[in-house]
């Protein structure tokens, strides 16, 4: 069988506020891809982007060894990616261009590329593979390889004669344990740790036990994965940590799922999984409040070494979730944050701000749940309209002429909101000095009522309040300004 480079277009670099966190993770989603087709008799090799600067770093690689196929196929388990990132696009559009003049036939998977598969051709790849790429890719290559007709292909869209076609869509992958263990051996995990060390967090992997997601979120795109949900069984994700263990020695994961868990009694079966194999860990995961309130489900994650729990709260309005088609409701976020807490689990919150129809009673609310919850940490973006989803077909006749953010930081409004862009960037750095300010205070109590609690990190909370309550009383009044403005 032909050479594959494998490859993917996220640059930490090109993305400030990501690579300022110095929390890098492996392309997890490329290195399921690469597995495959190595156990299917390719050969392939990785170039890996996350940790470089350029587009133009690839060259040298392909110079020493020109491969049949570069594929780029980006991480589909990342939600930077999903977020589709005009400065990861044009890297992505470089690349092409660099592996068709050293004569590869290019091949390009990623959420971007799924929805935008016309710009990706017209820029010089020869395929895009349409959602789930691996067996997709898979049966494209042993088509290529054969030299047979690439038309009975489903998943995938190329040029034929200057026109585009399509071919009907691939149904996803439902036996996930069919796959072969990511081929983690191909990243230099070192380069990886030495950027985790900056970060002064225990160095982490990342990890995925399902695809996909059935909730309706109305702003949420699916493009890789859809709206079904398949899982590994625990047994395939506890070998995987065991190989992670023995090979890495890493004992810390983010479990990069969209929703950790939903399976009715997989939490329990991994539990009991760990203790069978004697792996202790500690790991993190993103949920859903009315999820976590099933059964004995915090109970035993928190046995099987949760340590943190970030759910998609995103707004203290019913008003709002509803309107969201969330599923959930107020007051299954308190509950959650409640037990969570009691069992020493961290909770962090997914806020979001500017969805239609928001008015300043639906931010006073959300600004006042997190000071009364007091979660600890908070990620605060605007409502972002994607391809594929209801919320964008709401407002793709107000899109402005940017449709996308450069990068995870740029927060602009791209449709007309009940305020503009400045406002809510504005917000976002107020209900971050809001939340940092009640936390001061919140351990400042703490350690007056229980001298014993005292902490470093809660000295460095108490004393940065000398910074926090002037600041937001500035981007308060900044605020006030901004709405009387744009209202």
């Amino acid at each position: 069988m032909s050479d594959i480079l494998f490859s993917h277009s996220y640059y930490y670099q090109l993305d400030p506020k990501q690579w300022k966190n110095k929390t890098p993770f492996p392309p997890l989603g490329t290195l399921y891809a690469a597995s495959l087709m190595r156990k299917n008799g390719f050969t392939v090799d990785l170039f890996d982007t996350n940790l470089l600067d350029s587009p133009q770093t690839i060259t040298t690689r392909l110079k020493r060894n020109t491969p049949t196929y570069l594929v780029i196929f980006d991480d589909g388990f990342n939600y930077l990616t999903k977020m589709c990132l005009t400065n990861m696009r044009e890297a992505c559009f470089e690349m092409i261009a660099i592996g068709k003049s050293f004569g590869c036939t290019v091949i390009v998977n990623s959420s971007d590329a799924t929805d935008h598969y016309k710009d990706y051709l017209k820029m010089g790849a020869d395929f895009v593979l349409l959602g789930e790429g691996e067996m997709t890719l898979l049966e494209l290559l042993q088509t290529l390889e054969g030299k047979k007709t690439v038309e009975s292909v489903t998943g995938i869209a190329f040029k034929v004669d200057n026109r585009i076609q399509v071919t009907p869509k691939r149904e996803v992958l439902q036996q996930l344990d069919e796959l072969p263990m990511p081929a983690w051996d191909l990243i230099d995990i070192e380069n990886y740790h030495s950027v985790w060390q900056q970060s002064g967090q225990p160095f982490t992997l990342n990890i995925a036990t399902t695809r996909g997601c059935p909730y309706k979120c109305n702003w949420c795109a699916k493009p890789i994965y859809g709206n079904r949900y398949n899982a590994h069984s625990p047994e395939y994700i506890v070998e995987e940590i065991r190989y992670l263990q023995e090979k890495f020695g890493v004992k810390r994961f983010w479990m990069c799922d969209d929703i950790f868990g939903l399976k009715p009694n997989w939490v329990q079966e991994f539990n009991a999984a760990l203790k069978t194999q004697n792996l202790n860990i500690s790991y993190y995961i993103q949920s859903r409040v009315d999820l976590l309130l099933k059964e004995n489900t915090i109970d035993c994650l928190a046995e099987s070494g949760l340590e943190e729990v970030w759910v998609g709260a995103e707004s203290a309005s019913q008003k709002i979730l509803d309107a969201m088609d969330k599923g959930t409701t107020v007051a299954q976020i308190y509950q959650a944050t409640q037990l969570l807490k009691a069992k020493k689990i961290r909770v962090a919150f997914f806020l979001q701000f500017g969805y239609l129809g928001e008015n300043q009673d639906d931010i006073a609310k959300t600004i006042a749940m997190v000071k009364e919850l007091m979660p600890d940490n908070i990620g605060i973006s605007v409502s972002y309209p994607l391809p594929g989803t209801k919320f964008y077909d709401k407002v793709k006749d107000d899109l402005k002429r940017k449709t996308n953010w450069t990068d995870s930081d740029d927060f602009e409004m791209l449709f007309h909101g009940t305020y503009q862009s400045n406002y809510y960037r504005k917000l976002q750095r107020f209900v971050h000095k809001e939340f940092r300010k009640a936390q001061g205070i919140y351990h400042l109590k703490q350690i007056v009522t229980q001298p014993s609690s005292i902490s470093v990190s809660k000295i460095k909370s108490i004393a940065k309040l000398g910074y926090y309550i002037p600041s937001a009383f500035v981007d308060s009044l900044s605020l006030q300004k901004l709405q009387h403005h744009e209202s």
